[in-house]
Parts: structure tokens; sequence; C-alpha cells
């Protein structure tokens, strides 16, 4: 299936009577389309997880989105948690199915049953979890699909000794997590390490053992959101990608570190999106733009996935039409021929 194609926008009046430029750059050859372990043969995977943290975040959220941004989404992002449900779900197959707007499928799984040592070492009730749910995907689903193991794990890290949630204890988990599935000949799995490009965690002194290792691992990923008011996390989208801290000075940012320590892995940008602001309403429209103008320094990133939500936990919205403006130019972000890839 081929994902429809658009053409580059060409500058539209704003509301406030200036004309928005169009973005500079070179397009992506019209013959994207993704290859080997879902990877790009060039431009970037577009996609969102819609309608998040309400109970209107399936179907009808996408449908909703795809509307209000005008293109087809090529990745659906959904959250699943605990043992007892296996997936991708009835519904979850039914949207990557969808005749004429086929769509990759990006599931984030945290256990909860156990700690990550006890299921590294082989926890009964997980390990039939995982048994189950391969066994589920072998006969229900062969598409390849994205799937993220306990994303943004970083926030349960408990070095002290025996807690079960040290930086190593989630890289045995997440590595037995993959070898479970793999034995069961889930081969359609393609595994996504999820972090939280947090500054005060991502250069702590345990961050680095985190890592499964090169063979479990198939995409890094990472969730980052700017905020529109002056302070932590308000800039362009540079800044989003290499987040600073003055207090760790060494720290070069997250995608200048992933991509020295791992260079062969490609980068997914699992959640991002702009906090809305009614103090700086201005500050998300601009940030589209920005996208835009400097998505070409950073060819490492192969598919962005925005995270859409009217409130998260701290009441925060990130809704890309929170203002006219900015649904302009989101619009027009998703029109950018670096965005249109073919499914394969």
């Amino acid at each position: 299936m081929t994902a429809t194609l658009y053409a580059v926008p060409t500058p539209v009046p704003a509301a406030a009577g200036r004309v928005l430029a169009s973005y500079p750059g070179e397009p992506a050859p019209p013959t994207c389309r993704t290859g080997a372990m879902l990877v790009p043969t060039c431009g970037i995977l577009w996609g969102v997880a819609p309608g998040a943290r309400t109970e209107n975040r399936g179907v009808q959220a996408l449908a909703e989105f795809e509307r209000k941004t005008g293109r087809h989404q090529a990745i659906f992002h959904a959250y699943h948690r605990g043992i007892r449900q296996v997936f991708p779900t009835e519904q979850e197959i039914a949207i990557s199915r969808e005749p004429g707007r086929k769509r990759i499928l990006l599931l984030n799984w945290k256990p909860e049953s156990a700690t990550w040592a006890q299921i590294a070492q082989g926890d009964r009730a997980t390990d039939e979890f995982l048994d189950r749910l391969a066994t589920h995907i072998r006969e229900n689903y062969q598409e390849r699909f994205f799937f993220a193991i306990h994303h943004e794990a970083e926030d349960q890290v408990r070095e002290e000794p025996g807690s079960g949630y040290t930086a190593r204890d989630y890289a045995a988990m997440f590595r037995h997590v993959v070898k479970r599935l793999r034995a069961n000949r889930a081969y359609n799995v393609v595994t996504v390490l999820v972090h939280m490009a947090y500054v005060p965690h991502t250069t702590k002194s345990w961050f680095q053992n985190m890592y499964p290792g090169n063979d479990v691992v198939d995409w890094i990923g990472f969730d980052t959101y700017s905020y529109s008011d002056p302070g932590y996390g308000h800039g362009d989208f540079d800044e989003l990608l290499n987040r600073r801290s003055a207090s760790k000075p060494n720290w070069p940012g997250f995608y200048n570190w992933v991509t020295r320590r791992h260079p062969g892995k490609p980068l997914m940008v699992a959640e991002w999106g702009v906090w809305f602001s009614e103090r700086n309403p201005d500050h998300m429209a601009e940030f589209y733009r920005e996208v835009g103008e400097q998505i070409s320094r950073f060819p490492k990133i192969k598919a962005m996935v925005h995270f859409e939500t009217p409130a998260n936990h701290k009441g925060q919205d990130s809704s890309v039409d929170s203002t006219p403006d900015a649904l302009r130019e989101y619009r027009r972000l998703g029109r950018l021929p670096v965005f249109q890839v073919s499914l394969s």
C-alpha cells in the first residue's frame, strides 16, 4: 500500500495578515518506503498517539486527528500494561489494516506484574503471558510492528541493591522479554528502547547501564516536549532534541549523545509535542515551522510520533489545533515531502 502523497505547501496568509514562509530544504524523493525493520529507505515516518489520556483514544480519535490535520498517519501509537490482555487488539489490527489507509502499529507495554529483576530471572506469570502474546501475534498478526518495552523507565530506576529496579535490572528485563518472544517465533516484533530524554535522568551515572544490547534493540526512541513558556524546555526544534542543563555542562544533548553512542541505530521521536500556553500562544505555531526548517540537521531520525492530549497528568495540552495558526503550521509540516513514506 502506498501512503497518500502531498504537494509542498505554498505560502498562505496568516490570521494576523502576514505571509507564512514555505519551508526550505530539499524534499525527500517520492520513492521513500519502509525497508528492513521498518526503517524508511529515505524520509521519516509520521505518526500519532491520538486522544492520549482520554477515553476516546482509538478509531474515533485517530479519524478526528487525520481529519483536522489533513493527512494519513503512517504510525498509530497505543499503550498497554499488565499481563491480562494480549495485543495487538482487534481494534488495533483493524486500524493497521484499514483499506487504502494501512498503518504501522507502535505498541508500548509495561509489565507491572513483577519487578524487572524478577522478570529477567523468569517470573512464571510474566513468562506465561509472553508465551500467550507470542502465540497471539503468530496466529493473528503477521505484519511487522514496533514494540516498546516499558517506555520511559528512567522514572522508576532505583539503584539500591536488591530493589529489583536498577538500570541493569531494566536491561536484563528487556533482554529477557525479547528473547522469550523470539524463542516463540514472534519474529515480526521490531523492538524500540524508549528513553525519557530528561536531563536529570540522562546525566545519571547509571543511565548507560540501561542499554540491553544491540542484538535485542532494533530502534532507539526518546520522548521529549517543547514548553511554550520561557524556562525549562522552551526553545526551537534543536533545543528539543539536544536539551542541555547548566548544571551538567558536559552533556551534549540526547540526539548528539545517542548518535555517537549508537551510530548504527535508527532513531524515533516516540512522543513529542508542544505544551500550549495562553501566555505565549504563538510558540506552538513557531515551533512547528522550526521543525520543518531544522529537520534536515538530524538525519538519524527515521520516525516522529506526536502525542496528542487535551490534558496530561499535569493538565498540559498538546492539541495541534490549540490555535488556528498552530493547526495551519502543523498541517503544512505534515505535508512536507520528507514525511511522505510509502508503507511496503
